[in-house]
């Protein structure tokens, strides 16, 4: 489990593209300092992968991971080139206070940068907040809430306005202090760049335990003809 809190960015070294999957090597800093072993769970924007072939004293400390095809299929990974810059985090130790909110880097889709602009276009961008707007797929719509929680690229972020069904599709729009500007990649992207979506796993979690329950409790409760004339109606 992870919490969406980067803790650094990494740059893609080298791409190889194996028939529908891929492996990519990853400069990251965080492999040198803590104990990054192989087969161990590492964040790459958003996306669960394993860890593989590290190597901690080369320069730069570097790691690999597998791509399988789903994953190429369905994340922002796959426009992955060397220079490109990442988002990392390692999994959230037992214990651990969750500062962020539930992230499993199980990506529901990818999702379109609109824009990511200063809100006071005059202020100095290393001090100021940005505004970032986001067309969600509309598979992901239904779990979209204003002020709640959504993953983009990895990064946990509250929802601060929905506008589902405009021209440019379903938007999210989030604010983005510096911090988060300067520490993750999102200075690095572009208008119109794919973006990896994960929505919040709980409220997927309510609409299953509500479909189960609606389907549990219509045999009884289902309205009927025979319903209504039964109670007088």
């Amino acid at each position: 489990m992870f919490t969406g809190l980067i803790e650094t960015t990494g740059t893609v070294l080298a791409v190889e593209h194996r028939e529908g999957s891929m492996r990519i090597a990853v400069a990251a800093p965080l492999v040198q300092g803590t104990v990054l072993r192989t087969g161990d769970s590492i964040a790459v924007s958003g996306v669960c992968l394993t860890a593989l072939d590290i190597e901690p004293n080369a320069a730069p400390p570097r790691f690999h991971a597998d791509l399988a095809a789903e994953t190429v299929a369905r994340t922002s990974l796959s426009l992955l080139a060397p220079g490109s810059t990442v988002n990392l985090e390692l999994p959230t130790p037992a214990g651990t206070p969750l500062g962020g909110h539930v992230v499993q880097g199980h990506v529901d889709g990818t999702g379109t940068l609109l824009s990511l602009n200063l809100v006071d276009a005059h202020a100095d961008p290393a001090l100021a907040d940005w505004w970032l707007r986001v067309a969600v797929p509309t598979h992901v719509s239904r779990y979209v809430v204003e002020k709640g929680s959504i993953a983009i690229e990895g990064i946990s972020l509250t929802i601060a306005r929905w506008e589902p069904g405009t021209p440019e599709g379903d938007v999210v729009s989030v604010a983005i202090i510096p911090h988060t500007y300067a520490r993750t990649n999102l200075h690095a992207l572009k208008a119109g760049q794919p973006v990896n979506i994960e929505a919040d796993v709980l409220i997927k979690f309510m609409e299953q335990r509500s479909s189960l329950a609606q389907q549990a409790l219509e045999p009884e409760f289902g309205l009927t003809v025979e319903y209504l004339i039964a109670n007088g109606y």
